[in-house]
């Protein structure tokens, strides 16, 4: 699972293909104790474990 970004429209997905493009693989972003989507994240990775 890693985060996308689509060059021409420039949204953030998960996905190969976006705007009939390729996306391209983005930097993780740094650390912050103010994360204001890690919960969201953490869904995320626990939905696709199971």
């Amino acid at each position: 699972m890693r985060m996308r970004k689509c060059s021409k429209c420039g949204k953030y997905t998960l996905k190969e293909l976006c705007c009939g493009e390729n996306t391209v693989t983005v930097k993780p972003p740094r650390f912050s104790p103010e994360d204001r989507y890690g919960r969201y994240r953490r869904i995320l990775k626990r939905s696709l474990k199971k």
